[in-house]
């Protein structure tokens, strides 16, 4: 069983930036396709952006490309998404998501494809 903990999010002024993390507990990343969700109150849980298990392909939703970057770091067996220029419509509950990948390209974008999900970091931009 894969748990995922994510770590990170805050209160910030639009404007600013926030890493989140995204660690699992007692097992490896290897292997594994990841992404990034968001949920913001009355909303549907949306794709923020996803990257294979190899980390060579990656791809983010139109409304935050040029603004985050998803990337993970084998060797500490965590996942991070470094968000610059935060506006408040990225207020949300953030969550990581694993899977194990069929290839090493392999990319998941649909939250419907997922096998293990965080219970979510808060994310709060001020306006």
């Amino acid at each position: 069983q894969v748990q995922l903990v994510e770590s990170g999010g805050g209160l910030v002024q639009a404007g600013g930036s926030l890493r989140l993390s995204c660690a699992a507990s007692g097992h490896t990343f290897r292997g594994y396709a990841m992404g990034w969700f968001r949920q913001a109150p009355g909303k549907e849980r949306e794709f923020v952006a996803a990257i294979s298990a190899s980390g060579g392909r990656t791809d983010h939703t139109d409304s935050v490309k040029g603004r985050f970057t998803i990337s993970r770091d084998g060797a500490e067996n965590t996942m991070y998404l470094q968000m610059n220029t935060l506006k408040p419509e990225d207020t949300a509950v953030y969550y990581c998501a694993a899977k194990p990948a069929p290839a090493s390209w392999f990319l998941a974008v649909t939250k419907g494809e997922y096998d293990y999900w965080g219970l979510g970091t808060q994310v709060t931009v001020s306006s």
